[in-house]
């Protein structure tokens, strides 16, 4: 498939650029102390989508309180374990918790050293990108460079009307959002004239991206080509959160975004940077794990009441089973997918409580050296490992310097004396 590179919004009808004059203070480059981040291959770690669902087992659901306080130990519990990334979901309607991620990311990224925060899903459709671009900078800045972001549409319809959107325009708001984003995040002053929003004049997003380099992007998609295309022709990352679809389908997504990443000229097909997601429910012996799981799956909110447990695991990548089995079949990925970048899984849905939850992560971090190493298997060296903020700062040459702009008007952001027709 072939399909036109998404196209970003026109500059605003303002001054032309050589008359927009921005006095600026250079301030010298302050390199944060840093507990390094290790580079891996692939970035293993758990997202979590944040439900507050009722345990079937014993009928009884968490206070919102209780699951937002698990969900942070949680990913306290990811990184005790070696894991590498946290990811949160972000919901806007019962019966979730996970709105307002960045609040939830600052607070785990203070209580951890390691682990990297990312999201499962940013809501690019109905969030302004002058919000995300604050506050995923400042996110990035609190937590070292520790932090890097999934965009996508979600899949809650009525979340369009509630933010003033139009839920039949979820492609092109993805696409001219991000056009926006892209360039707040790398232009000190930004005009810009879209659809979706009002237009920015000499528009400075602040915080500006740590050392110069902004929070790596994902872009997140189960079914769309076009969101394979948007993140290959931003030579960003795609992320195929494949836990409800065959790997068949997968294959197509990932093999699309890959030739259109060597399309637009940033390498060959295999150095795309690749995410995948999973979901497991482990124990020791296989047929307690399929035992003790089954009346979780039977009535969890998505996939409950609907394919037998037997099917879906057969047709998706979902394995219950033994630990052993959940390393053989993430393994397999790699022959549908390639090798890839980032595998996340999905394990504290469905009313699972907190004590099983951590139970699994126990059992995921007691394979996790063979699965590292599995991973390293027969991977071509010019396949680049998992993304990290010192490596792509490293990569740019070094971190780059603070530019300030000095505004003097808070109201319009641009001083009184630029103003056309007006002299000093």
């Amino acid at each position: 498939m072939t399909a036109e590179a998404p196209q970003q919004g026109s500059r605003g009808s303002g001054r032309p650029d050589s008359e927009v004059i921005v006095d600026t203070v250079q301030t010298p480059v302050q390199t944060p102390v840093q507990t390094p981040v290790q580079t891996h291959p692939v970035q293993i770690g758990i997202f979590t989508v944040g439900d507050v669902t009722p345990d079937p087992t014993t009928g009884r659901a968490p206070s919102e309180h209780e699951r937002i306080k698990a969900t942070v130990a949680i990913a306290e519990k990811a990184e005790e374990v070696g894991l590498d990334v946290f990811a949160t979901g972000e919901h806007h309607n019962p019966p979730f918790i996970s709105s307002n991620p960045t609040a939830t990311l600052a607070y785990v990224g203070a209580r951890t050293e390691r682990l990297l925060l990312s999201t499962a899903t940013t809501l690019i459709t109905t969030t302004d990108p002058v919000l995300i671009a604050e506050d995923y900078a400042k996110v990035q800045h609190l937590t070292d460079g520790r932090v890097d972001l999934t965009l996508g549409r979600g899949n809650t319809g009525p979340v369009y009307p509630w933010f003033g959107k139009d839920i039949r325009r979820g492609l092109e708001l993805a696409v001219e959002n991000y056009a926006l984003l892209h360039r707040l995040w790398r232009e000190d002053v930004v005009d810009w004239q879209g659809r979706f929003r009002t237009p920015l004049q000499g528009y400075t997003a602040t915080p500006r991206p740590l050392d110069g380099v902004p929070p790596f992007v994902w872009h997140g998609s189960i079914r769309s080509p076009e969101i394979a295309e948007q993140a290959a022709y931003y030579g960003d990352g795609f992320f195929h959160n494949h836990i409800f679809w065959p790997p068949s389908h997968t294959q197509q997504m990932v093999e699309l975004y890959r030739r259109r990443w060597e399309h637009y000229g940033h390498g060959p097909a295999d150095t795309a940077i690749v995410g995948l997601g999973g979901q497991f429910f482990v124990r020791k012996n296989s047929q307690d794990a399929v035992r003790e799981f089954r009346p979780y799956f039977d009535e969890a909110p998505v996939y409950g009441h609907g394919p037998s447990l037997e099917d879906f695991t057969a047709q998706t990548p979902l394995v219950v089973g033994s630990p052993q089995q959940l390393l053989e079949r993430t393994l397999a990925s790699i022959e549908y997918a390639g090798h890839y970048q980032r595998q996340l899984f999905l394990v504290d849905h469905a009313g699972l409580p907190l004590k099983t939850v951590l139970e699994q992560l126990d059992l995921l971090g007691e394979i996790l050296p063979e699965m590292r190493r599995g991973f390293a298997e027969g991977r071509p060296a010019h396949v680049p490992d998992a993304p990290t903020h010192a490596a792509r700062v490293a990569a740019a040459g070094g971190p780059a310097a603070t530019t300030a702009p000095l505004v003097a008007d808070t109201a319009t952001g641009r001083r009184a004396e630029d103003a056309v027709g007006v002299s000093a």
